[in-house]
This record gives C-alpha cells, structure tokens and sequence, in this order.
C-alpha cells in the first residue's frame, strides 16, 4: 500500500508493531482449534484497510467478497470410488474498486489475492459424479460506485451419485463487502440446495449435510466487491456500457446511477 516496489524485506516489517493477545481468536492458545486460521485473513485484510483508508484513501480498496464454499465428498457411481471436491467454481467473488479503477471479476478472497484458479469444466465433470449447468457473472452484483465492485458468479450444479455429503464453511453469508466513500455494497453469498422433492435447504457457514440424494440442484451466489466513492458519480459512459454489457440492469443505472437509458445502440 505504501510502494509495491520496494521488495520485502525485514526493513519493511522491522517498523511496524503488531498487538495481538494471547487467547484471542487471532492468537489462539493450545488446544484451540486453529485448522482454517487462514479464513480470519480476510476480516484482518478489512481491518487494516478501513484503517488506512483515511490516511492514503487513493490506495486502498473497498469490501472484497468473504469466502463461502462448499465441499462435496461421496462415492462416484461410475468407479465406486471415494471422491472430494472443493467447488472452486463457485467460490470465487468479485474484488472491491478503488479510486480510478472498476473491481475485478471473479477474482475470490483478498487472501488469496486472485491465487485460486478456477476448475476446468470437463475435468470437473469427468472427476466427479456432478454435472454443471449454469456459471456466469452475476448481474448487478458489483457494489455500485462512482469505480464499480467487481462482479460474482452465479453457479448451478446437479449433484451425481447417492448419499454425497456436504461441507460449508467461510464466514462470506454473514454480511456484504462494503463500499468505500459513498460507494455501496455487493450482494450476500447464498447456498442453496434443491430436492428432487422439491424441498429446499439453505445450509450456512459450517454446516455439514449428509445424504445429499441423486437428482439434487446446488445453486450458489457469490457476490461482488464494494463500490468506490458515489454511484451518481459514475461516467455516464460507463454505466451506459455495464447495461450494454450485461453487467447492471437499466432498473439498477436508472434507480441507482441516475442514468436514464433510452438507447442502447
């Protein structure tokens, strides 16, 4: 945030001094459970910008999308196999804009910093018993802003095989990244799953679901990042653009931008 050029280095860290006491959740003491820690990174990552965001508003981010995924393990009918899968597919988030620049797309945690690849279709496919039939960017799900959040995902999966069992974890259903100096918030993340039955389930963060039957829709929304400074702010081009695009609704340029499309051509 200071000068991304300059290498890391001891000389970097050696200035700053970091307060975390022992036995609290950022410190855990023996025996606590730490497997995950990783997952507190995120609202670490907030902490520090929002603290910053006042001192060097030019550089800091608004809200990235908080991490909510799912785990699927079962036996695959076709091999008789055990199989696991983390659904990176549906993971992946939209990052926060900052002064001069839209949020990225589909780019997952701050942690990570874009480092999570996305699972390749087919071979998605072929390792698991599951059939993909819906991902794309989710519409309006970039915090709106005078600089845009970058847009989620919506995902929708058929899950294959008998008797699969599913893990949530993450904290990203608990509430919106946030927007920055007027800009607004993303959309929350959603799980859902859909019985052949037509029963619904909307499993939250940590929940495990065993007996998953043959037939079931997962659907998943992971949200956008927070917008940067005021909506009405926004380049008209560009507004006119994202409803081109596909990216905002006319309603949302209309009732949120203050941009009145009357021809899209």
């Amino acid at each position: 945030m200071v000068n991304p050029n300059i290498p890391h280095n001891e000389g970097m860290i050696k200035p700053l001094t970091y307060i975390v006491p022992e036995g609290i959740i950022l410190n855990a003491s023996y025996p606590a459970a730490t497997t995950f820690g990783n997952h507190l990174c995120p609202q670490v990552a907030d902490s520090i910008a929002k603290a910053l965001s006042t001192a060097i508003p030019e550089k800091i981010t608004a809200g990235w999308n908080h991490l909510l995924c799912s785990l699927f393990t079962g036996n695959h009918p076709k091999t008789n196999e055990k199989y696991v899968d983390i659904c990176f597919l549906g993971l992946k988030g939209g990052s926060g804009a900052l002064e001069g620049s839209d949020g990225y797309d589909h780019i997952g945690m701050i942690d990570a910093s874009g480092g999570i690849l996305d699972q390749d279709y087919e071979m998605f496919e072929q390792q698991t018993p599951h059939t993909l039939l819906h991902h794309e960017y989710l519409q309006n799900s970039g915090g709106p802003g005078k600089w845009r959040g970058g847009l989620g995902v919506e995902t929708k999966i058929k899950l294959g095989g008998d008797d699969t069992t599913m893990v949530v974890f993450g904290d990203g259903d608990v509430k919106t990244p946030y927007g920055l100096f007027g800009g607004k918030t993303s959309v929350l993340n959603k799980i859902s799953l859909t019985l052949p039955d037509g029963m619904i389930k909307v499993p939250m963060s940590k929940d495990m679901i065993e007996g998953i039957p043959n037939g079931t829709l997962y659907h998943q929304i992971a949200g956008g990042g927070g917008g940067y400074g005021k909506p009405e702010d926004r380049d008209k081009i560009s507004v006119l653009n994202d409803v081109k695009n596909g990216v905002v609704t006319e309603s949302q340029a209309t009732n949120v931008y203050g941009v009145k499309i009357k021809d899209k051509s």
